[in-house]
């Protein structure tokens, strides 16, 4: 996923204190920390790594702020959430969002991201089949990646 244009962040601020105000939610500095974070970064990310991201760019943010701000940021479509596997929540930009799916090592948690539009043929078929209007789908293939640099393969993988 490619980082956003300051326009197109400017649009995402723009979606989310519209969201705030139609909530009757207070739009904060912090909020928008958590935000502006949140699209400053590729990658997916928890909340308590975001946490300490704004702590050390000195914003005055609690990690309770972080999680409430983030399940505000899913109800306006702003973030996705992920589970992969028994690890904490990772989170990623929903806006301007290209649907991709996941591989993640066992080995070193690894994480990475392919988009095959074949997948996107199967779900409309799907749909079609079982009368269902599809929103979004994740799929997580979870295995042993074969890369040599991988610090947890074991030997003879």
């Amino acid at each position: 996923m490619s980082t956003l244009s300051d326009e197109r962040r400017d649009e995402v601020r723009s979606i989310f204190q519209a969201f705030l105000k139609r909530r009757n939610k207070r739009q904060t500095p912090e909020r928008l920390a958590v935000l502006d974070e949140m699209y400053r970064t590729d990658e997916h990310i928890d909340a308590d790594e975001l946490f300490v991201r704004l702590k050390q760019k000195g914003a005055n943010v609690s990690r309770a702020t972080v999680y409430n701000t983030l399940d505000l940021l899913l109800e306006c479509d702003l973030v996705v959430r992920h589970q992969f596997g028994k690890n904490q929540s990772k989170y990623e930009q929903a806006y301007s969002y290209w649907q991709h799916d996941h591989l993640i090592c066992l080995d070193c948690n690894e994480l990475f991201e392919f988009c095959d539009p074949r997948l996107q043929s199967v779900q409309e078929m799907v749909a079609e089949v079982y009368e269902f209007e599809i929103k979004h789908h994740s799929l997580n293939m979870y295995g042993h990646c074969q890369r040599e640099q991988c610090p947890n393969r074991a030997d003879g993988s």
